[in-house]
Formats: C-alpha cells, sequence, structure tokens
C-alpha cells in the first residue's frame, strides 16, 4: 500500500459496509420477531371485527368499517369471501390470495403491498392491498446519513492522522539532508506527540554531537599545528645541531606533547557516549572523593582538606572519579603550591553538591562558562607552563552532563570554586 490515505480509505469503507450490512441483518430479524407478529394481531383483530359487522350490519356496515380502515392505514381494505369475492362489491380479487394451504401473507404482488389474513374457519379473508415503498428502502435516508456521517468523519481522521506524519516526515527529510535545525513541534499529546517530540530530542542530540565534533575537529586541526611545526623545525635543526641530545630533547618534548593530546583527545570522545552506557551504582560519597583527592596528592604533594558527610550518590564510579581528579588537577596546576585545596559536600533530598576550591588568581568573570570548552586558554602562558591543553574540565563537564548533573565555576576572591550539582 503506497498511500496511507488509501489504506485508511479502504479499511473504513470496509468496517461501514459491515455496518450497514450488521444493521440491515439486526433489522430483518427484529421485524421477523417483534414487529410482524403485532401486525398479525392487528389483521386477526381487523378480520374479527369485519366479519362481525358483516354478521349485524350486513355488507353496508362491512365498507363503512372498511372505509374506517382505509382512512386509517391508507391502504384498500377489503373482506373477501372463501372464493375470494369482495362481500361488498363481488369483485373477484383470488388473485391477491396466496397459495394453499398458507393462512396468510404479506409481500409485494406486483407494485402493491398485499396483505392477507384468513379466518380460523377458513370462511373469510381479509385484504388489504395498496401502494408502500419497500420497507428496505424506508430506511435509506437514514443510511444515507449514516454513511454521509462516517465518511465525513473517516475524511476528518485520515487527515488528523497522515497530514501530521507528512509534516513529521518532511522534518526528518530535511533534518537527514543536513538541516539539523529542523525540528516538529506538536501540542498533540497522542501517539504522533510523543513521535515527535522523541524526534526532537534524538535532533538535539546529534545537532550537539555534530556541532561538537566540528567544533572539536577545528581545535584539534588548531591545536597540533603548532607541536607539528615546532617538531618539523626540530627534526631540521636535529640534523645540523651540534648538540644533538638537545635537539632530541626537544623533539621528545613535542612528541609528548602530541601523545598527550591524543590520549585526552580519546577521552573526551568516550565521554560524549551514550547515556545509556553509563554504569550506576550505589558509591560512598567520602570513598569516592577521598579516592580522587589521594590520587591527585600522590602527583603533587599538595595539601587537600575533605569536609564530607555521610552518604551516597548513584553515578558510574569511574566516570565520576576521573571527572573529579580532572577539577582537582585543574585546582592544584593553577594555585600556589603552599596553599590547601578544598574539598566539600552537601547531600540532601535535593540531590548531592560537591564544591572544590583553591587559592589561585581566580579567572576573569568573561572566562567562567568558557573554561568548561575544549582547548578554551584564559592564559596561554600559564598552560604552557603547567602543561595543560585544556580538555581537563572538558571531560569533567562531559561526565556530569552524562550523569543529569550540572558544573559551575565562580570566583572565591581569592580562588576558582567549581560546584558540581547531581540529582538524587
Amino acid at each position: 500500500m503506497r498511500s496511507l490515505y488509501l489504506g485508511m480509505a479502504l479499511v473504513m469503507a470496509a468496517t461501514l459496509s459491515l455496518t450497514l450490512l450488521a444493521f440491515g441483518i439486526i433489522s430483518q430479524q427484529m421485524e421477523r420477531q417483534y414487529i410482524v407478529p403485532v401486525f398479525e394481531a392487528m389483521d386477526e383483530l381487523q378480520l374479527d371485527s369485519a366479519r362481525a359487522a358483516l354478521q349485524t350490519g350486513g355488507t353496508t356496515s362491512v365498507a363503512a368499517y372498511m372505509k374506517a380502515l382505509d382512512r386509517k392505514f391508507g391502504p384498500d381494505h377489503y373482506l373477501l369471501d372463501a372464493r375470494g369475492v369482495d362481500v361488498v362489491s363481488g369483485r373477484n380479487l383470488g388473485g391477491f390470495l396466496p397459495p394453499r394451504p398458507a393462512d396468510r401473507s404479506r409481500g409485494f404482488v406486483g407494485k402493491r403491498f398485499v396483505v392477507t389474513r384468513k379466518a380460523s374457519d377458513g370462511q373469510y379473508w381479509l385484504l388489504s392491498a395498496g401502494p408502500q415503498r419497500d420497507t428496505g428502502l424506508q430506511f435509506s435516508p437514514y443510511a444515507l446519513v449514516a454513511i454521509c456521517a462516517t465518511a465525513a468523519l473517516s475524511v476528518a481522521g485520515a487527515f488528523g492522522i497522515v497530514l501530521p506524519i507528512r509534516r513529521l516526515t518532511a522534518h526528518v527529510q530535511q533534518f537527514g539532508r543536513g538541516e539539523l535545525s529542523s525540528r516538529a513541534y506538536f501540542r498533540r499529546r497522542d501517539e504522533i506527540g510523543v513521535l515527535a517530540r522523541s524526534f526532537n530530542d534524538m535532533a538535539d542530540r546529534i545537532e550537539r554531537l555534530v556541532r561538537s565534533e566540528r567544533r572539536l575537529l577545528q581545535d584539534i586541526s588548531h591545536e597540533l599545528r603548532s607541536p607539528l611545526a615546532r617538531l618539523k623545525l626540530a627534526i631540521t635543526l636535529a640534523r645540523t645541531a651540534p648538540d644533538l641530545d638537545r635537539a632530541l630533547d626537544r623533539v621528545e618534548r613535542d612528541v609528548e606533547h602530541i601523545a598527550g593530546l591524543t590520549a585526552e583527545l580519546v577521552e573526551t570522545v568516550r565521554e560524549e557516549g551514550e547515556v545509556a552506557a553509563i554504569r550506576r551504582e550505589n558509591v560512598r560519597l567520602q570513598e569516592l572523593v577521598l579516592a580522587a583527592a589521594e590520587n591527585c596528592n600522590a602527583e603533587s604533594q599538595r595539601a587537600i582538606r575533605c569536609d564530607l558527610p555521610n552518604g551516597e550518590i548513584a553515578c558510574d564510579r569511574m566516570l565520576m572519579g576521573r571527572a573529579l581528579e580532572n577539577i582537582v588537577r585543574n585546582a592544584i596546576a593553577y594555585s600556589p603550591a603552599e596553599t590547601p585545596i578544598d574539598i566539600s559536600a552537601l547531600v540532601d533530598v535535593s540531590g548531592t553538591s560537591i564544591s572544590i576550591r583553591d587559592y589561585g588568581p581566580g579567572v576573569p568573570d568573561d572566562d567562567l562558562e568558557r573554561i568548561f570548552a575544549p582547548f578554551h586558554r584564559v592564559d596561554e602562558s600559564r598552560h604552557a607552563a603547567s602543561g595543560g591543553i585544556g580538555l581537563g574540565l572538558a571531560i569533567a563537564r562531559s561526565a556530569i552532563h552524562l550523569h543529569g548533573g550540572t558544573i559551575v565555576a565562580q570566583n572565591a576572591s581569592p580562588g576558582l570554586r567549581v560546584t558540581i550539582t547531581l540529582p538524587q
């Protein structure tokens, strides 16, 4: 089926046909079981009344009674004898009587609707004959109204389903052609609305990933340009330098710089993985933070002061531990060696908040948001001195976002305070 419109039309047409067929069968059954017996009882009563009028008042009384029936019910009424002759006019109307041994009939004879009823003793017949519409066609206007109403509702239903699907399809096609900002906005709360919102969520994530990858590629090309140029120059100088060891040391430093950049890039890409890849488990807060502090302290021998409450958080132990280590290493790298690093936490019903503060110079207010972007430089000389390449806080932010949390930086005067907030 190439068109959803056609498929829905066929289904609705089949449903309507089956409904009308069932309605016709039910109507015939009800007429046969309930309506016809009532009319037959009336026919018997009219026959008995006409016969009584004949016995008491003769043909004059019968004629008056038959006219009264004609005025009341419409068709012509007659009282016939056993041979089928009208007792009033003497006309032979036996052609309207049913064949023996039937004692009653109801149906069309020619273009006239004929009803007959035979007396119990067989001496008289009651005959009513007159123009009447086919009972099967009497309900035609109602059936036509039902068909039109059903067709209108079917068309409205088809448009209400197919048009939104076509709109959503157009947005999907636009997105597939590279228009990453294409979104399908529906106020519907049904399955189509859910599908549109799911598409929007997917498109948002894909757009973020694509833009992040493009930005990352631009940053990588920029970051690799300088060390590769230095490496090329160092190799050229090494071929003619009188002090070969010094030249090779410079080559080694540039190679290590490139290797470190590559390792952190791999880690950054890994952090951009699916949320479903997170392996959440209940981890004791003190154990997680102290392990990160111990790893960083072993490298720098810096005083790290911790004020941590008892409690647990649901997180990926490895991702969250790496995020904390990157933040603490950043604090160690940009604060005086004689100053401590303070780590505190707060656990309540709304979630967990972890604060990491150093006592360095802080950062300009305009850079408080941008320090979490890959390769962002607050101070080029300071990064060069520390050996950092600007990916530690970006990796931490990715890990926090994958847990549904937030990370912000504030100047603490002195120093910088980085606060992680994780939902309960």
